[in-house]
C-alpha cells in the first residue's frame, strides 16, 4: 500500500493542478521554485506573485463580457477592485494595468486615490465607488475629491441621513450617488439583517421623499452586497432577485439610475478539492438580471462587481519551517513552526478561515496526522483542520534530518496584512516575516525581489516608546 505524502495527494485530488506542481520532488507554486526562494531568503517568508492578480481580473472580465454578449444584454460590465483587501502600491499598480475601477471604504483610501492621480496612474474619469458607514472625515474627503474634478465618484449611501453631508457642497452640478440596500443575512447568522445599508422597505420612500426632484443629487446606482459572496445557493439567488426587483421599481421612478452593483466577491480556492463553476454563475447572474428587467420592461443596467479577495487572494503564500516535533500524548503530534499563525494568518484564528496547506519538500516521505503550532504562548495559536478534511496530514520526518520540513500556506493574499498590522506590534513581539515579490520581466522570466525585511527588535521597541 502506497503511503507516501505524494500518493496521498495524488489519490485524493486531481494533481498537479493550476498553480501547483512537483519538480524534483519539491513543490512549485505558479512556476516559482519555492526551495530556491527559501534557500535565498530563509523562513518565515511571505510571497506575492503579482501576475496572478492580472490573471484573475482577465478571467472575470472575459466571463462577464461573454455572458453579456451571448445574452444580447444591453448594459456594460465594470470590474471594481476593493482597496481594503490589500492596499499596497504594488497591488494597485498591477490592478490598474488591467482597466479596472476602484472601491474605497475609509477616509485614508481617498488619500491613496489622490496619490495615484499625482503619480499619473489614474485619470480623473476613473469610477470610484465609496462604501461603508462614513464619518465626517470620510465624506468631506469625498466632497473635496468631486470638487477637484473627479467626475465619476459615486458615494454609496449607507443610511438615510448620509445624503445631507453632500447636499449643497458640490460645486459643479449634482452629486452622483448610490443607495446600498441592506440584505437579509443567512439563516444561520447571529442577526437577521446586515448593519450596512438602508432597509429594503425604506428605499423607495427614502428616494421619493429626499432624492426625487432634488437638484443636488443624481441617483446612479443601486448597491447590493451579500457578505458570504457569490455562490450557488437558494439564499444568494433569493437576495439577488429581491435586489433586482427593487432596482426595477426604482428605475421606473428615476431615469438617471443606470447601474446595479452586485457587490460580494467570488470565492477563491481554499483547498485542492475546491470546485466552483465561475462560467455558470456569471452566466446565471446576467440571465437573472436580464430576464427580470424584460419582465418589468425597464432598461438593463450596467453591472458592477467589487472583487477584492478574488483579485489578490490567490497571489499570496506564507512559508514556514518546522522547528521541532512535540509528542504530547498518544494521539497528538505537534509540528512547531518558526512564527505565529495568529500573527501571520489572522483569518485562520479569527474566523476559522482555511487555506491550501502543502509541504514544500519531503513529498516522498510517509505521511502522518499532525497539529501545527505557532510560536506564541497563546493556546489558540494552532492549525489542525483543512477545508476538505477535519485534520491535517503532512510528511513524517526524523528530527535528525539535516533539511527541515518546510510548510506553505497558499492563497493568503487577501486581508492578512491589514488584519495583522503590517510592520506593527505583534502578539508576543514575534516579528513579521520578510516579504518577497515575484513578477515577470519583459522577457517573461521570473524575477524575485525583497520588498520588506523581517522586523527586528528595534522596530518594535521604537513603536513601544523604548527608543534611546
Amino acid at each position: 500500500m502506497a503511503n507516501r505524502y505524494f500518493d496521498l495527494i495524488d489519490q485524493t485530488f486531481y494533481f498537479p493542478q493550476e498553480g501547483f506542481d512537483i519538480m524534483g520532488g519539491e513543490l512549485v507554486f505558479n512556476g516559482i521554485p519555492l526551495m530556491y526562494l527559501i534557500g535565498k531568503y530563509g523562513t518565515p517568508l511571505k510571497l506575492t506573485y503579482l501576475p496572478k492578480i492580472g490573471m484573475q481580473i482577465k478571467r472575470a472580465k472575459n466571463l462577464f463580457n461573454r455572458a453579456i454578449k451571448s445574452k444580447g444584454y444591453s448594459g456594460k460590465y465594470y470590474y471594481c477592485y476593493c482597496t481594503k483587501t490589500c492596499h499596497f502600491s504594488y497591488v494597485l499598480d498591477e490592478v490598474l494595468e488591467h482597466g479596472v475601477q476602484l472601491e474605497t471604504s475609509s477616509a485614508f483610501d481617498i488619500d491613496i486615490i489622490r496619490k495615484l492621480h499625482r503619480q499619473k496612474k489614474i485619470d480623473k474619469d476613473i469610477i470610484i465607488i465609496n462604501n461603508g458607514f462614513k464619518p465626517i472625515g470620510y465624506t468631506s474627503r469625498i466632497v473635496d475629491l468631486i470638487n477637484d474634478g473627479f467626475e465619476n465618484v459615486i458615494p454609496i449611501l449607507d443610511n438615510i441621513e448620509e445624503y445631507r453631508q453632500y447636499a449643497g457642497k458640490i460645486k459643479n452640478g449634482p452629486c452622483k450617488i448610490g443607495i446600498r440596500v441592506a440584505t437579509e443575512e443567512e439563516p444561520n447568522f447571529e442577526f437577521y439583517t446586515s448593519r450596512l445599508g438602508i432597509r429594503h422597505s425604506e428605499v423607495l420612500n427614502f428616494y421619493k421623499e429626499s432624492l426625487h426632484e432634488n437638484p443636488d443629487f443624481q441617483l446612479k446606482m443601486l448597491h447590493f452586497f451579500v457578505d458570504t459572496g457569490i455562490k450557488d445557493s437558494l439564499y444568494y439567488w433569493g437576495e439577488l432577485k429581491k435586489a433586482v426587483k427593487l432596482y426595477c421599481e426604482l428605475k421606473k421612478l428615476c431615469p438617471d439610475l443606470k447601474a446595479i452593483n452586485i457587490g460580494g466577491g467570488m470565492p477563491i480556492r481554499n483547498s485542492l478539492g475546491f470546485e466552483f463553476d465561475y462560467k455558470y454563475m456569471i452566466k446565471e447572474i446576467v440571465n437573472l438580471i436580464a430576464d427580470a428587467c424584460e419582465e418589468e420592461e425597464v432598461q438593463e443596467p450596467d453591472i458592477f462587481t467589487e472583487f477584492g479577495k478574488y483579485t489578490v487572494g490567490e497571489s499570496g503564500a506564507t512559508i514556514f519551517s518546522v522547528l521541532a516535533q512535540k509528542r504530547q500524548n498518544d494521539a497528538e503530534l505537534w509540528y512547531m513552526i518558526d512564527n505565529s499563525l495568529m500573527n501571520t494568518l489572522p483569518d485562520s484564528w479569527g474566523i476559522g478561515e482555511r487555506f491550501i496547506l502543502l509541504p514544500i519538500n519531503k513529498w516522498q516521505n510517509e505521511y502522518r496526522k499532525v497539529n501545527i503550532g505557532g510560536l506564541s504562548c497563546d493556546n489558540s495559536d494552532y492549525y489542525n483542520s483543512e477545508a476538505h478534511e477535519g485534520q491535517v496530514y503532512l510528511p513524517a520526518f526524523s528530527p535528525s534530518d539535516p533539511e527541515p520540513l518546510y510548510l506553505g500556506f497558499f492563497h493568503t493574499g487577501a486581508y492578512q496584512d491589514a488584519l495583522s498590522g503590517y510592520g506593527g506590534i505583534k502578539h508576543c513581539l514575534i516579528p513579521s516575516p520578510q516579504h518577497v515579490l515575484v513578477y515577470k520581466n519583459e522577457q517573461g522570466n521570473l524575477v524575485d525581489t525583497l520588498y520588506k525585511k523581517a522586523q527586528i527588535s528595534e522596530d518594535m521597541l521604537r513603536i513601544l516608546g523604548y527608543q534611546d
